[in-house]
Parts: C-alpha cells; sequence; structure tokens
C-alpha cells in the first residue's frame, strides 16, 4: 500500500493494482485515483501509452483531475507499481560536485603530499572547470532493472558491496534527437524518483583494469532501480535544478543534498544524450546521486534494511532489502 505523501500540482500519473488485479494506469488527484484505460477515450494500456500522446493528453488530464462525478476510488487499498516502464534508461555519473570531491579525497594516493582541504580546494577548482567545459558521463541501463517504489529489494548474494544512489529521474515525452541545451525541456513529460543502486565490488573490472568499469555487473541486477511512485508533469515542478534529494537508511538521513549541486543540469543532460542516441516517450534520464552514498559512511546495505527515499514535490518511496540465499 502506497505511503501518502502530497505531490507537487493538481495531479500526478502511476500505475494502480487492486491486490489481485491487474495494473492499470491511473490519474492521482486529492486522495484518489481514477482508471485512465476507461477515462480516456483511447484506453492507454499503460502510463506509457498516455506519455506518448502527452501533448494531446496533458489538458484533458487537467479536466479529468478536477472533475468529481467520475469513478474514483481511493488510493489506500490499491498497489502502487513503478509508474511507467521505459523503453530506455540513460544514467549519469558522478554529476554531483559535493558527491566526487568526497570520492575523490576518499580516494587520495596514501603517499599524496597534499593536506585534506588543499585536496577539496584543487578538487573542487577542476570540478568547476569541468561544469563549465566538458561533457557529462552517461551511460546506458536496463529497464528490466525497475521495481515498484515500494516492493522489497533483493540483494544478490554475490554481491559484496550493495549501495544507494538516490536520483531525480526525468521522464522524455517525444522523440528527441540532437535537440538544443535551450529547447531540451521541452521534451521532457515530468519527474520521478529512482534508486540507482550499485554494488561497488564490481564496478570496476579487476581481471581487465585497463576497459574500466563494468556497469552491466554492478547495476542490472533484477530489482536494482526502485521507480516512483509517481510521475508528476513538468509543468508542476518551477524548478528541477532546486528540488531536495533524501535517502534515509532505517530512519537516520544518509544523503540530503539540492539538485543545485549538479554539475549538468536536466536540460544539458537531454541534450548532450540525444547528440548520439535518439531519446523515446517514456525513456528515463537519471541525473546522478549526492553525496551520502554507503561507500562514504562505511555502511553498505544488508538484508532487513529499509531505505527510504523522498525529492521535494514527488513523493516518497520506502523499499526493503531481502538477502538472497546463497
Amino acid at each position: 500500500m502506497a505511503t501518502l505523501a502530497q505531490p507537487a500540482g493538481p495531479f500526478v500519473l502511476g500505475t494502480f493494482a487492486l491486490p489481485d488485479g491487474e495494473p492499470f494506469p491511473g490519474l492521482l488527484a486529492r486522495g484518489r485515483v481514477l482508471d485512465l484505460t476507461t477515462a480516456l477515450t483511447w484506453a492507454p494500456s499503460g502510463v506509457r501509452a498516455v506519455v506518448e500522446r502527452w501533448e494531446e493528453a496533458l489538458p484533458v488530464l487537467h479536466t479529468l483531475a478536477d472533475e468529481p462525478a467520475l469513478d474514483w476510488r481511493p488510493l489506500e487499498g490499491l498497489r502502487v507499481h513503478a509508474p511507467l516502464e521505459p523503453r530506455q534508461i540513460f544514467q549519469s555519473g558522478a554529476n554531483y560536485r559535493q558527491h566526487v570531491i568526497d570520492l575523490e579525497v576518499a580516494h587520495r594516493s596514501p603517499d599524496d603530499p597534499r593536506t585534506v582541504e588543499e585536496a577539496r580546494e584543487e578538487i573542487a577548482a577542476v570540478m568547476d572547470r569541468r561544469a563549465a567545459e566538458d561533457l557529462p558521463y552517461v551511460f546506458i541501463g536496463l529497464p528490466s532493472t525497475v521495481a515498484g517504489p515500494y516492493d522489497d529489494v533483493v540483494l544478490p548474494s554475490w554481491a559484496e558491496q550493495p549501495d544507494w544512489e538516490l536520483e531525480l529521474a526525468a521522464v522524455i515525452a517525444r522523440p528527441a534527437y540532437q535537440v538544443t541545451v535551450e529547447e531540451a525541456l521541452e521534451y521532457v513529460a515530468g519527474y520521478t524518483i529512482a534508486n540507482d543502486l550499485t554494488d561497488r565490488a564490481t564496478v570496476f573490472r579487476r581481471d581487465m583494469p585497463a576497459i574500466g568499469t563494468d556497469w552491466l555487473r554492478c547495476k542490472n541486477a533484477p530489482g536494482f532501480t526502485p521507480l516512483g511512485p509517481w510521475l508528476v508533469p513538468a509543468e508542476s515542478i518551477a524548478d528541477p535544478g532546486d528540488l531536495r534529494v533524501t535517502l534515509k537508511l532505517n530512519g537516520e538521513t544518509m544523503q540530503d543534498e539540492s539538485t543545485k549541486d549538479m554539475l549538468f543540469g536536466v536540460a544539458r543532460l537531454v541534450s548532450y544524450i540525444s547528440r548520439t542516441a535518439q531519446l523515446l516517450p517514456g525513456d528515463l534520464v537519471l541525473t546522478g546521486s549526492p553525496a551520502g552514498n554507503g561507500m562514504h559512511w562505511g555502511r553498505l546495505l544488508r538484508d532487513g534494511d529499509v531505505m527510504e527515499g523522498s525529492i521535494t514535490g514527488l513523493g516518497v518511496q520506502r523499499t526493503r532489502c531481502v538477502g538472497e540465499a546463497a
């Protein structure tokens, strides 16, 4: 059952189900849910189908949200799934200034002659130059990693250092190819929350260090991307570059940072990705994770842990970790 937290705007979209029923795309407004398979004339099969007709659908959704005489049902008692099924997931790495500085300082060579303060100052200068002059770092994830916002997260037996990474995710509204930074946000339907789980022990290939990172192995286990709870329309989020990203582990705050700390904002990420790949309706653009990951705290995920992730205006997801039998 959903944890009801008031999202921004008059309505949001989500995927819901009765306890023993099939998932359906729904409109959530004032704590009630409207089944869009019957409320919309084209009977969408899922939220992605609504996003595929976003320009046409948005004014209709506003009208429906204000209509009390429709067949609304209470949110309580409905199961909440991931808000939509993306075709493609694009993930941004090393995109929060403070996070990268912390990682660089923590992994300094033992014979580094600089003090911590000197190292931080030098690395901060590098980050500022990177934001001004360099390109984002983006890689690709699998849609099969997506799980619901209240589902259990199974920690694979082979994952030695499972870690959390709470992130703002942009949902693409229409095909985007070679779009400019200035027009990029016009291609965003809305925003949701993603927890981009990572096994730190398998990020780098120990057998082939020259190849570098192994994103397939470390990030793409089933359920490693808890998503949602809602798709909040972009028009309801005044500034995606000024939202609070907070993750609590067993009630203790571990991540608590503003998206102001991003090196590359949503518009620059969407534009950069579109230079090479065509973004499609419903695709996710994950914008990176702020400081406060488990490696920073020296405390990684284990069986029984409960993660609660929230972003301003986007609701709250709550997931429990379950250890997989070896």
